[in-house]
């Protein structure tokens, strides 16, 4: 099976690289310290009293979907592993301890927080789908990417956002690039001069790649080859 996509615009958010351009400069050394870092996007485009009830996970997507600067009414995808586990744990911490539970805290623990609250700030009346597939969640999400582009054309938003997981689960993962969360808006249409193509396929690849090589990539406009969750990942530019 083979994906390919023309991304027409794209946006990440981690810590040490907040905007497209910081991308640019991918492992290379920085000065700050990571106590220095935010572990949140301000998401300055959101109401201070909206913005503080959400989670760093949320403001995360949030703020790599803004970068996309999407069509108001647009599909959407949101994809993560994890999902508001952060926030689910301290609810279930309240309940063993006796205490109260927070309603905005409830309300906001659903996987799919990030999208209905994207939709409600964009008033994007459009279908969201919620997506979470292990450590294949952003594959899977390019899968039903594809699908719902071959039945209506008009580009998409897809979002993949994970912070690490709580300290309790952090033995059955390993996963150093996270905090991270990324957003693509995509077509299946040719790729205009200058403009990333991904092509994802099952053929081999010696060399391995992840999220950061990715995003440097785009940033950088240099193309990429490699294996990322078992499958094969090419970024061409046109």
């Amino acid at each position: 099976m083979q994906l390919i996509f023309t991304i027409c615009s794209w946006g990440a958010w981690s810590p040490r690289y907040q905007q497209a351009t910081d991308w640019q400069n991918w492992q290379e050394a920085r000065l700050s310290h990571d106590s220095d870092l935010p572990n949140a996007p301000k998401l300055a485009q959101v109401p201070a009293m909206q913005r503080r009830r959400y989670s760093a996970l949320t403001k995360m997507q949030l703020e790599a979907a803004f970068q996309c600067d999407a069509p108001q009414q647009c599909r959407t995808i949101f994809s993560s592993r994890h999902g508001e586990l952060n926030r689910t744990l301290g609810l279930l911490d309240n309940v063993v301890n006796r205490e109260a539970l927070s309603p905005t805290a409830f309300s906001q623990s659903v996987h799919n927080t990030a999208s209905g609250i994207y939709s409600i700030l964009k008033g994007n009346r459009s279908s969201s789908t919620s997506i979470a597939a292990g450590s294949e969640t952003l594959y899977q999400a390019l899968i039903e990417a594809y699908a719902q582009l071959h039945e209506d054309p008009t580009p998409l938003l897809l979002v993949f956002g994970d912070e690490p997981v709580p300290q309790v689960y952090s033995q059955f993962t390993n996963e150093p690039e996270l905090p991270l969360s990324m957003a693509f808006v995509l077509t299946l249409a040719a790729p205009a001069p200058g403009q990333p193509q991904l092509t994802i396929d099952n053929t081999s690849s010696a060399e391995d790649v992840n999220y950061g090589d990715l995003l440097h990539s785009l940033a950088t406009k240099q193309p990429l080859s490699g294996s990322l969750s078992k499958h094969h990942w090419q970024l061409s530019f046109g």
